[in-house]
């Protein structure tokens, strides 16, 4: 699987583990982040990994900052995105299972890297269940619809 991974300048080494770690498993891994210990904007790195995934250029994405929230929140904000932060396997589980998340974050100061290992794993491991979940999801969807075409409208 070919997978994006975006990081602000609080995650480089856990970036880093975690490409070795997907490259051992098998999967290609495109790295929009950052490579600077220098301060920097997390939004920039989550909107580039959503982006690849929306246009097909990603499969899946990860996304790591400090916590995981605001690079989940930037990436969110891309139509088709549907990113969560998971800070435990269950919750990654379920982000795949049942909203069928197609990029995962989590944080650098939350996560140790062999908990994140363990997140990672579940998450790619996870099949997305369908069936009443995919109502949600489309759900989630319409809503991204609606908010489009109430934009078009203001303009």
């Amino acid at each position: 699987m070919k997978i994006g991974i975006g990081n602000d300048h609080s995650a480089l080494e856990l970036k880093a583990e975690m490409i070795d770690f997907l490259k051992e498993k098998g999967h290609e891994v495109v790295d929009y982040g950052t490579d600077s210990p220098a301060s920097c904007d997390y939004p920039v790195y989550g909107e580039r990994v959503a982006r690849a995934v929306v246009s097909g250029e990603a499969e899946q994405g990860i996304l790591i900052c400090g916590t995981g929230l605001g690079i989940s929140i930037a990436a969110n904000k891309v139509k088709g995105i549907r990113a969560a932060v998971c800070s435990e396997p269950f919750t990654a589980k379920m982000a795949r299972a049942h909203n069928d998340c197609n990029i995962l974050a989590f944080g650098a100061r939350v996560v140790g890297s062999e908990l994140a290992k363990m997140i990672v794993e579940t998450w790619l491991d996870t099949e997305f269940e369908g069936g009443r979940h995919q109502k949600r999801v489309d759900l989630i969807t319409a809503i991204e619809a609606r908010e489009t075409e109430e934009k078009a409208e203001r303009m």
